[in-house]
């Protein structure tokens, strides 16, 4: 279950918050859908929930804020936008890092395969999929650890219908076990249709918090769906008989062949086509969409009257999405406003799932209530933004309403419209079980019988038993952004995101080749000592290519998780905990090593193929010298790491690591400069008389060889810089961690 209490986005300088105040629940076994426009603050009140972004506002989770959680992907399953997965990684292969990451057993992976259906392109790269594709590998995503609860931010952008019914179709699945699905859209017949509860936003605040039945009835209305080759004749017959008749027909030519009439039924349409000869290709029955405009009249069109019957002038929206202006006859308010179940083009009848088929055919139309007060005026509820809508005044649809209005036709109208209060309330706290009415236009009363007198519906109050947001605090309390969860199993994860890529592998194939081409330059024009030979490090430059390797390789450690945030599949920040960095440094540090191994192995070998075995000799102090050159090829990676973390790109990273020879080592030098006075000779001697123990294995040399490698202005320098990287890691750390 899911319960936001106040939920406020920080303000935007001049700008009004992006969310304000919404409070809504979310229970368990039931799908909720937060509805609005785009534009309206949907995404903005799901990152507020999920603590990505700053704000204001509580979110429960099943009784606990996500903050309190100690695995929150184990209890919420997020998908916001694409999958964040590197393009050149396979299906499988993310599945499994993720795995990693979220500490479950690498089968997992193929079973949440099976379940969206990807066992087939298991093997496809990220960048290769599909749109329908990748909404099912976030699905999968979404479900690895098994969590109880999913987010999802418009899952069904972009897809298909036979899509968009399989995803519905599995998270009605993922509810029906108990699990509660909190998702959001736009298009409200879509939400009617395949949710349990609706939450409407309009402009950041909550309009309406209702059962998918009151939404359907209070913001949607049946049409009559018609295509004849003579649009225009029969719009102009079927407006003609519903003033003829004093009826609230409205007919809305959608473009070509095809007409909506409201507040009509097939069996009319059909007999007024029939009797005037006019060729009908499709008669159905459609539920309407609520949307932009609908109810107002253009402010630049008159209203005219004909022998004291007032009638909607007849105006052209530009597309579609607007909705037909509701042209209500005050003798007929309470009709229009409640049909009957047994007629074919009534709420009851149209909005079943069985009998409206939405997600194949577009739909054009907008439906609203609208209530005539006891002064014969009429009062037009605000209507749902909808996505997709333009200017009134650009041509488009051409709509023609008929109304007549008669004597005494006010008294009854105004005895069955419901009075509607123009203040919408602002909830603290909403109950799953009810439909509470947040704007005016959220849900309609049930209408009274003909001459009794207009009565307010009633107001909700709170349920018993539960503490609303305004009894708490007059503001809600402070959202800070949530540090991101490190991964349970660093190494693992590290280890499947270093080798699911074949970047690394090009990297060090580049630099194998490029180190044997420079070795075998610098062995045919000479003057070259051997041991630089070997690793092929020329005067001129300031680092091997083996080096510049393994600091770009410690670079793409950090710089991929930010450019692909794998680990923040919710849009939130890179976690920078200490046991992902110990996890990096090891594996870039077992990298470094064998790309080290491998350097001077194929380098001697080329020399001995192209010159003999006189430049393929093994240096008699080869000990010292090789540890020195793992030290420097370790060095250069974990820079790159450090740097790529703290300034989160690679090329910041693959920069520090140059910077350390070209601006580091002629400090130290400098630094170095001049006669010293005193020595550190015997230092290995007095450690030891210092710490009481015994070196086993003749440790004094390796230690006085450490020591004089890091007296060395290259070995110094980066000695320097590694631990002023350290340091900047671990301040940026605790500052990250105290914001």
């Amino acid at each position: 279950m899911i319960q936001a209490f106040g939920l406020t986005s920080n303000p935007r300088k001049e700008l009004p918050p992006a969310v304000d105040d919404v409070s809504f629940e979310a229970r368990a076994g039931r799908v909720t859908a937060l509805l609005g426009a785009p534009g309206a603050g949907k995404t903005t009140a799901l990152r507020l929930m999920l603590e990505l972004q700053q704000g204001r506002g509580v979110t429960y989770f099943r009784g606990r804020p996500l903050r309190r959680i100690a695995h929150p992907s184990r209890e919420v399953g997020v998908l916001l936008g694409d999958v964040p997965g590197h393009p050149a990684r396979t299906v499988r292969s993310h599945l499994r890092m993720l795995c990693a990451a979220a500490g479950v057993p690498v089968r997992r992976a193929d079973e949440v395969l099976e379940v969206v259906g990807l066992v087939s392109l298991r093997e496809e790269r990220l960048g290769t999929l599909s749109r329908g594709m990748d909404r099912r590998l976030g699905l999968a995503c979404a479900l690895l650890s098994d969590p109880h609860t999913l987010v999802l931010d418009d899952p069904v952008g972009g897809l298909s219908a036979r899509e968009s019914r399989w995803l519905y179709g599995m998270l009605r699945a993922h509810a029906h076990q108990g699990g509660t699905v909190l998702i959001t859209a736009t298009d409200p017949k879509e939400a009617a249709r395949t949710a349990d509860r609706i939450v409407t936003i309009e402009e950041g605040r909550l309009v309406a918090d209702q059962e998918a039945a009151d939404f359907s009835r209070t913001r949607l209305r049946p049409r009559v769906a018609v295509r004849t080759p003579h649009a225009a004749r029969l719009a102009t017959l079927l407006t003609k008989e519903a003033r003829t008749a004093q009826r609230s027909v409205e007919v809305v030519r959608e473009g070509g062949s095809r007409l909506s009439v409201y507040g009509s039924t097939c069996a009319d349409v059909g007999e007024t086509a029939y009797r005037h000869g006019i060729l009908v290709h499709q008669l159905a029955d459609e539920i309407g969409d609520m949307g932009p405009g609908a109810g107002e009249s253009p402010p630049d069109v008159p209203q005219a009257t004909q022998n004291g019957h007032r009638l909607d002038a007849i105006r052209e929206p530009d597309t579609a999405a607007h909705g037909p202006a509701a042209a209500t006859a005050p003798g007929t308010a309470e009709a229009q406003l409640k049909p009957s179940a047994d007629e074919p083009g009534s709420d009851a009848a149209a909005f079943r799932p069985e009998a409206v088929d939405g997600a194949d055919r577009p739909s054009s139309a907008v439906a609203h209530e609208g209530h005539l007060d006891p002064g014969g005026s009429r009062q037009v509820p605000s209507p749902l933004a909808q996505d997709g809508q333009a200017d009134h005044g650009e041509a488009g649809e051409t709509r023609l309403v008929a109304e007549a209005d008669h004597s005494g036709a006010h008294e009854a109208g105004s005895a069955g419209a419901a009075d509607v209060s123009d203040r919408p309330a602002t909830p603290a706290h909403t109950s799953a079980d009810s439909a509470t009415t947040r704007h005016p236009c959220a849900d309609a009363a049930p209408q009274p019988a003909k001459g009794a007198s207009p009565q307010r519906p009633p107001r909700h109050r709170p349920t018993a038993g539960v503490t609303t947001l305004t009894a708490l605090s007059e503001l809600p309390p402070p959202i800070s952004v949530r540090p991101a969860p490190s991964p349970l199993r660093p190494l693992r994860y590290e280890l499947r995101r270093a080798t699911g890529v074949g970047t690394g592998f090009l990297t060090g194939a580049a630099v194998l080749v490029v180190s044997a081409l420079t070795a075998a330059l610098l062995a045919r024009v000479g003057h070259t000592p051997q041991h630089r030979l070997l690793a092929a490090w020329p005067q001129e430059l300031p680092l091997p290519p083996a080096a510049l390797g393994a600091g770009l390789l410690g670079a793409f450690a950090f710089g991929d998780e930010f450019r692909h945030p794998a680990l923040a599949a919710d849009r939130g920040t890179v976690p920078r905990r200490l046991g992902l960095l110990a996890a990096k440094l090891v594996v870039c540090a077992a990298t470094a090593l064998l790309l080290a191994f491998l350097t001077v192995g194929c380098d001697a070998e080329v020399l001995y193929l192209l010159y003999g075995p006189e430049l393929a000799q093994v240096p008699a102090d080869w000990l010292p010298l090789s540890a020195s050159w793992f030290g420097l090829v370790i060095g250069c990676a974990w820079a790159g790491v450090l740097a790529a973390g703290i300034f989160r790109s690679t090329t910041a990273g693959l920069a520090a690591v140059v910077a350390v020879p070209v601006l580091v080592v002629p400090l130290v030098q400098k630094a170095l400069e001049g006669p010293a006075v005193r020595t550190a000779a015997g230092f290995p001697l007095r450690l030891r008389e210092g710490l009481l123990l015994q070196w086993p294995f003749g440790g004094e040399r390796y230690l006085s060889a450490a020591a004089r490698m890091i007296a060395q202005p290259v070995g110094g320098a980066l000695t320097l810089s590694l631990m002023a990287l350290l340091c900047a890691y671990v301040l940026t750390t605790l500052r990250s961690r105290v914001r």
